[in-house]
């Protein structure tokens, strides 16, 4: 069974994921000028009203196996309340039991709960694990809202 809290981006089990989250992204990039940018989030961008972080473990595992959050992002060109989902990962070793569907739904929920009336994300093509997540969870295909230079995909869902 999966669950998760509610943790700051500066809570030490938070930090140690994203920092796996961001290690796993590089070495599936180039080196050189195409290489992998890390970014740390803003710790003040994942607590309500403007957004949420959320640590998973779960019943087997006694440490914290993965992370995601949403953050309010700038309104739609049609004025909707926007909230993008940001570094959804779970470890390698916990992959493929729904966990990632699971909290992708309670991000979406959190989000409703914010004011949300659409989500975005961004991702990178060779993610394509996580697209297939994003498609099959509602998410369509969007022209580009950021200009992130690690993402070539972006995806957005109505919500209501």
């Amino acid at each position: 069974m999966v669950s998760w809290r509610e943790a700051s981006i500066d809570d030490p089990s938070a930090h140690r994921l994203l920092a796996e989250y961001f290690v796993s992204r590089a070495q599936g990039f180039p080196a050189g000028p195409d290489a992998y940018r890390t970014s740390f989030p803003v710790a003040e961008d994942f607590v309500p009203p403007r957004g949420i972080f959320l640590v998973v473990h779960t019943e087997e595992n006694p440490a914290d196996v993965g992370c995601g959050g949403i953050r309010m992002i700038e309104p739609s060109a049609a004025g909707a309340v926007r909230f993008e989902v940001k570094h959804l990962w779970l470890q390698p070793r916990v992959r493929g039991r729904g966990y990632g569907r699971a909290l992708l739904a309670e991000l979406e929920r959190r989000a409703l709960t914010l004011g949300a009336q659409e989500l975005v994300l961004d991702t990178n093509s060779s993610l394509e694990a996580a697209a297939g997540l994003y498609r099959s969870s509602g998410f369509v295909t969007v022209p580009a809202y950021n200009s992130n230079p690690n993402a070539t995909d972006w995806y957005a869902k109505t919500l209501s």
